[in-house]
Formats: C-alpha cells, sequence, structure tokens
C-alpha cells in the first residue's frame, strides 16, 4: 500500500504521540492503557487536540463516568440541538450522530476515538458560535474585517476549569445587539409557522386616496407587519398613509407616505426574505465579537450612516455618503481606529482615479479639470502646456496630481483620518445634494460625512472647553491644519442589512453591493436552513 504524503505525515504524527504517551513517567502499578493509546492516535491529526491531549496526559474530559464528565457531555449536546437558535448548522455537527458514537463504544479503544472526536466537534462548535461559521474575505474581497479568533486549544483548556453550562452561555456575542437578533429571529420563525404576513400586495404603486382590492391587501398586510392598528377602512386614508411612513421610516425610504414602486417591492418581501437577513446579521455580529469601545464611531454601509457611540448609547448621527456599486468603489468593511482629522485637507487624487478617470480627459485636453495641480515626484507643480499627455499610459504616467484647500475641494473642509490599507477616511465634500437622496452609493470608496462640522465638534469636545471655536479658528487660516485627538477613537465600517434599534424594533435596509446575498449562500451550503417554529 503506498502511503500519499499527507497519509504519511498523519501516521507518523500518530506514532509520534503514542512514543511519547510511552515515555511519560507513569505512577505505580500503571500501564499504557488502549484508551490513551486510542487518544493519542485520534489527536495526532489535529495539532491543537494533541496539544491539549498530550499536556493532560492522554485523560478524559468527556467519556467518563464522573458526575463532571457526563454534565459535560451532556451540556455540549444540550449546546448542539440548540444551534439552529444562533442560525448556525446543526447538520456540522451532528449531535444524534456523536450521541450515537458514544452508546457505540465498547473497547476502551472505542472510547478513546469517541473521546477525541467530541472534542473535535466541541472546538467546532465553540468556534462557529463565537466568531462565526464563514471567513469573511473569502465571501468578498471587500470584506477584509479580522476577525477575533481565539486559540482553539484555549478553549478546552478553560472549559475543564469552568462550570460546562456557564461556559456555553458565555461564548456567543454578549452584546444587546446579537440578543435582539436572536429575538427577532424567534419571532420570524413563529411567523413563518403561521403562513408569514399573508397576500403580496398586487400593485407597482398606490396613493393616498385609492381604494380596491390592492389596497385593502397592503392594509391587512401593513397590520400583519404591526405597522397599523386594526381597521375596516377600504380607502388609502390618513391612518393608512401614516402606517406606510412608518413602514418606510423602518426600511430607510423617503417617508412620504405614498406606497410607491420601491415601497412595494419592500413590503412584498416574505418573512422568509427578511429571516435571511437577521441570521446573516447574526453571523456578521460574531465576526466581531470583541470590545468595541466605550467610545466608537460606527459606519453601517447600507444603512448611509455614520453614528458616535458612547456607552453603549448613539450621542451623535449623521447621514453619509458611501462607495458606489462599481469596480473597485464599494466601500470595504473592516475595523481601524481614528486618530487625527485634518482641517482645511489637501485632497491627493488617488492613483486609480489618476490614471482611470484623469489622464483620458488630459488626453483629450490638456487643460481639463483645471482645479487640481499636477505635480511631479517631488511635489513641485507642473506646467501643463509642456507637457505631452498622450504619451503616457496608465502605467507609464509619471505625475500625481493634487487639489489645494478649498471651499470645492473634493473632501471639502475636514477629513477624519483611520490611516489604512484601503486608503479609506470620513470626510466632507461640496456635493451637498447627494444628502437628499434615498440611496446613496456614490463616492470612490470613502464615506461623506452630511454634517462633518458638527461631526468634529462631538469629537473635539472630549479635549477642549469650546469645540466649535477651537474648530472655526483652525478652518479661518484657509491652511491645512492637522489635529490630533488626545483619545483616538476605534472606527467600525459594519454592513448590516438587519439591525435593530434601542427600543428593539428591527430595521431593515437594501442589500446595496449584493454581499448578504453572498453570505446566505455560503451559510446555506454550511448547512444553515431556515426554520418554522410553532409556538
Amino acid at each position: 500500500m503506498t502511503l500519499t504524503g499527507n497519509r504519511f505525515l498523519a501516521v507518523f504524527a500518530a506514532l509520534a504521540a503514542i512514543i511519547t504517551l510511552w515515555s511519560l513517567p507513569a505512577p505505580a502499578n500503571a500501564q499504557v492503557t488502549a484508551f490513551k493509546q486510542a487518544v493519542a492516535e485520534g489527536a495526532a491529526r489535529d495539532k491543537d487536540i494533541a496539544a491539549f491531549y498530550q499536556a493532560n496526559g492522554y485523560e478524559s474530559i468527556w467519556t467518563g463516568n464522573s458526575g463532571r464528565e457526563r454534565k459535560r457531555r451532556a451540556e455540549l449536546i444540550k449546546a448542539l440541538n440548540s444551534a439552529d437558535d444562533h442560525g448556525l448548522p446543526v447538520s456540522r455537527y451532528d449531535p444524534d450522530g456523536l450521541l450515537a458514537k458514544m452508546k457505540a463504544a465498547r473497547s476502551p479503544r472505542d472510547l478513546g476515538l469517541v473521546e477525541v472526536e467530541i472534542s473535535r466537534v466541541f472546538l467546532q462548535y465553540a468556534r462557529d458560535v463565537q466568531t462565526g461559521v464563514l471567513v469573511p474575505s473569502r465571501i468578498d474581497s471587500r470584506i477584509v474585517r479580522q476577525v477575533p479568533y481565539r486559540d482553539r486549544t484555549s478553549y478546552l483548556v478553560n472549559f475543564v476549569k469552568s462550570s460546562p453550562s456557564g461556559f456555553f452561555k458565555a461564548l456567543p456575542p454578549k452584546t444587546q445587539e446579537y440578543t435582539a437578533l436572536m429575538k427577532e429571529k424567534l419571532g420570524m420563525e413563529r411567523l413563518l409557522a403561521k403562513g408569514g404576513w399573508g397576500q403580496k400586495v398586487p400593485a407597482s404603486a398606490l396613493k393616498p386616496g385609492q381604494s380596491g382590492n390592492a389596497v385593502v391587501i397592503m392594509r391587512n398586510r401593513l397590520m400583519a407587519m404591526g405597522f397599523l392598528e386594526r381597521t375596516a377602512s377600504q380607502t388609502y386614508d390618513a391612518k393608512m398613509t401614516a402606517a406606510v411612513q412608518q413602514f418606510q421610516l423602518a426600511h430607510g425610504l423617503a417617508a412620504d407616505g405614498v406606497a410607491g414602486q420601491t415601497t412595494i417591492v419592500e413590503m412584498n418581501r416574505s418573512v422568509q426574505e427578511r429571516l435571511q437577513s437577521i441570521i446573516v446579521a447574526m453571523e456578521r455580529e460574531r465576526w466581531v465579537n470583541q470590545e468595541r469601545g466605550r467610545r466608537h464611531i460606527l459606519v453601517n454601509i447600507p444603512d448611509f450612516t455614520a453614528k458616535v457611540v458612547d456607552n453603549g448609547k448613539v450621542t451623535f448621527e449623521t447621514r453619509s455618503v458611501v462607495g458606489a456599486n462599481n469596480s473597485d468603489r464599494p466601500t470595504p468593511e473592516f475595523s481601524d481606529v481614528m486618530e487625527f482629522m485634518v482641517i482645511n485637507p489637501s485632497w491627493y487624487v488617488p492613483r486609480s482615479i489618476v490614471t482611470k478617470e484623469y489622464l483620458p480627459a488630459l488626453q483629450r485636453n490638456p487643460n481639463a479639470v483645471s482645479h487640481i495641480e499636477i505635480t511631479d515626484s517631488r511635489g513641485r507643480k507642473i506646467n501643463r502646456g509642456a507637457v505631452n499627455f498622450s504619451q503616457y499610459t496608465a502605467r507609464t504616467f509619471p505625475f500625481s496630481m493634487r487639489q489645494p484647500p478649498s471651499k470645492g475641494n473634493a473632501l471639502g473642509l475636514v477629513k477624519f483620518m483611520f490611516p489604512n490599507q484601503y486608503n479609506i477616511y470620513l470626510h466632507d465634500t461640496p456635493s451637498k445634494n447627494l444628502f437628499d437622496r434615498e440611496s446613496r452609493a456614490f463616492s470612490h470608496g470613502c464615506v461623506r460625512l452630511a454634517d462633518p462640522f458638527d461631526f468634529a465638534y462631538t469629537l473635539l469636545a472630549r479635549q477642549t472647553s469650546d469645540p466649535k471655536g477651537f474648530f472655526q479658528a483652525k478652518l479661518a487660516t484657509g491652511a491645512e491644519q492637522t489635529v490630533m485627538l488626545k483619545e483616538p477613537v476605534p472606527v467600525h465600517l459594519i454592513y448590516r442589512t438587519a439591525f435593530t434599534t434601542p427600543k428593539g424594533h428591527t430595521q431593515y435596509r437594501r442589500d446595496v453591493y449584493g454581499r448578504d446575498a453572498k453570505i446566505w449562500d455560503a451559510l446555506s451550503q454550511a448547512g444553515v436552513a431556515l426554520r418554522a417554529v410553532q409556538g
């Protein structure tokens, strides 16, 4: 029989583990048992499990007859059977199959192999429920979040020192958001069992004052969703208009009370679709299962908002514009730390914009984009008339481009910096009209703020008694000014199409980049399924 490279290494590791086991100092009258040999052999396939069992002398933590080990087994099976509560794939852990293996074990060797299998399943569940089933960057290259993975061996080490039930309860995120999403998930599953919100509205648009079958169906759907109190009205009246406005607010739509095409599309979304959004949001919440900062900045990309959060409460909020959904413009997801702001900033045009947008324009007309300076490698301004732009390609163009500080500067009058490899930051903009749009994905990737001055005042209030006066004095100079934050602030760029309000209500947004659809597909492939819950 010929062994492949990986198989040879596995066999070699197993033999090495058994040799190590034989070399352990044995207490009086003790011998190396078949159980321990089996544990050593089975654990050799996983370096973290092997390290744990080598350290504990290949003793059992699951399969013994002590009350403690029985309790551990019971709590693990209970957690695995409840994995669906967290939107996790129960089939991935196969608790029934694990129980069958336990019951079928007859010899010490059988028990040893089952011991290792239980630890393997335990580690899979522990990591999944704490930091997620998926690897974000494998789903979408713009999800560049660093997931706070824990050392796998530490799960086993800490587990044997802990109360089993307490350990499992401590694994999932302890944020208010995760708890609220779980509650909403259960409510949606009960609603799914009852058949959902009823018939979809059979119209492309409806207006106040109308009546008829479509209006009645919309009335019933709004009542089922909780936006309208019970009524027998068959007319799109004032109460129904107010209900439509509430629905629009809860779904990030312009709250005009008119059920236009977009509103009808969102109203006709099924319970299954909303349930998928919730489960995806829970997976995303696990990806950021770490301390986010007593004060932090939260940018929710599909919500088009930026918030300052202090001790769990939103203390400032403004509308935002995010990256357009094309080419390399979508805003990435990651966390970093804001260190400073620049008042009266220059705009150093990103290389991608220089070569893809401005160079072709300059080749057609050397005086194009005249408000932008062209500079050499030493930052010196170049005379446009002395350059033949047609001789350059995107790869060979040797110049940079810079827009000096001004009210018309692409970055506006202030930018907020959390230096990162993606060249993403928050900033002002002269294009104020975009903030009136319902969907605001227009930038090259950075996040534009509707109220940048107030945002600056909020940040500066921690380090000066007159933040507005301080800021305006710097602004009045017209010169580029860097202001360091004495307390750097964590920044989290997240993507949530389902999220909850402080009062526990769930809001939904459109999947502007299609990322949630990709995540749901990946979760489905991993075994996550929708369920309907009775009662």
